[in-house]
């Protein structure tokens, strides 16, 4: 393709409605082509009319609407990227956004060359990430239900006299309950039926990860992260999940980076501000990485779980997982022992954790791509 004749293409996409503007190479401002319902053939007529696969790319923003409109033009043999929203360049004074400001917007930051694209798994790796996804829902909703169910009881003044909700004897105690009125106790049974049902469900997604990761091209990862301390065949599935191939981060600071667990920061001269953490990223593998990192607030141990789960994995990959293991709890106790807040400490072994997940995936992975 002649660089002179490229043309680079905004799309603003919404549910029912894309909106289209273009820029060509130069320094003239880019233009609104116009407005299409969200359909792909209409979309190529336009596409074509402005020159064709040969000389078009496109652009737009990661979106509700998934990656189905980059797989379609793909097809079709355009270069199509989708950019990461919170990375397009902004200008402070700008208080006007409509949608074909952004469409033109799209173009002339790619013209420059100012976009970041995110990745795109491809379908069966996406599959697997929306059964993860799945599941974390379940959980989110299975809480919620658990909450209204102890309201209830809370109201009735039913007091378990046990240490530990959610237990074996804590179902029992539940199983056990009557209430006088007949309203009463129907209210309760259902609270009772749909936690019952929340736990079936978050099981039966459970099983369906653990099943979908037989074959898959990314085992041998899931298997190696299972050498880490909190982080089980499901979690480790949802990691892998979310983030993919590992060997496109050059660095695993680069991995941090891109689950927003990096700390903000506004420096100017010789003063140095630095804030919370950013969030930017992925949010679902940095709530998984928080949660695993809480299991370090133990003392060093290999349970009997554990060691099934390493049987099958390399030496090097074990030693790891246990130096790992030794880090990471050291640096959990030592932060609580400075008196610093524990989500804090959390936050902060997760992210000490990203860095050992990068290595064991970097060794498990058997044909890393080349990095980016």
């Amino acid at each position: 393709m002649e660089e002179r004749s490229k043309v680079f293409v905004g799309l603003d996409v919404h549910k029912d409605r894309i909106s289209i503007g273009s820029a060509e190479l130069g320094r003239e401002a880019g233009r609104v082509v116009g407005g299409i319902a969200h359909d792909v053939p209409k979309l190529s007529k336009q596409l074509d009319k402005l020159g064709g696969p040969a000389r078009v790319h496109v652009v737009y923003e990661a979106g509700p609407t998934g990656y189905g409109l980059q797989r379609a033009l793909a097809a079709k043999g355009y270069e199509c990227e989708v950019i990461a929203p919170s990375k397009m360049p902004r200008r402070p004074g700008d208080r006007i956004k409509t949608d074909r400001r952004d469409c033109v917007q799209l173009a002339e930051c790619s013209r420059a060359g100012q976009l970041s694209a995110v990745w795109i798994p491809d379908p069966h790796d996406e599959a697997i990430r929306d059964l993860a996804r799945a599941r974390e829902d379940a959980i989110k909703t299975r809480q919620q239900q658990r909450q209204q169910l102890k309201a209830f009881l809370l109201r009735h003044d039913r007091r378990y006299s046990g240490k530990t909700a959610w237990s074996k004897t804590y179902y029992r105690w539940l199983g056990e309950l009557n209430f006088a009125e007949v309203a009463a106790q129907t209210a309760f049974t259902e609270y009772w039926q749909a936690v019952q049902a929340g736990d079936e469900r978050v099981q039966r997604l459970s099983q369906a990860l653990r099943d979908a990761v037989v074959g898959w091209r990314f085992e041998s990862v899931v298997a190696a992260l299972q050498a880490l301390r909190g982080i089980d065949v499901v979690n480790a599935v949802g990691l892998v999940a979310e983030i993919g191939d590992f060997s496109r981060f050059e660095h695993p600071r680069k991995l941090m980076a891109y689950l927003g667990l990096v700390p903000s920061e506004y420096s100017s001269g010789d003063k140095t501000v630095r804030g919370s953490i950013t969030k930017t990223g992925n949010a679902h593998a940095r709530r998984l990485l928080t949660q695993a990192a809480w299991n370090y607030r133990f003392k060093p141990r290999i349970g009997e779980r554990a060691q099934q789960r390493q049987q099958k994995l390399d030496e090097a990959i074990r030693t790891l997982g246990w130096k790992a293991q030794l880090r990471l709890t050291r640096r959990f106790a030592a932060l609580v022992g400075r008196g610093v807040q524990i989500n804090k400490v959390c936050v902060a072994v997760a992210r000490e954790l990203t860095g050992f997940i990068w290595a064991v995936a970097l060794r498990a992975t058997p044909q890393p791509n080349a990095r980016t």
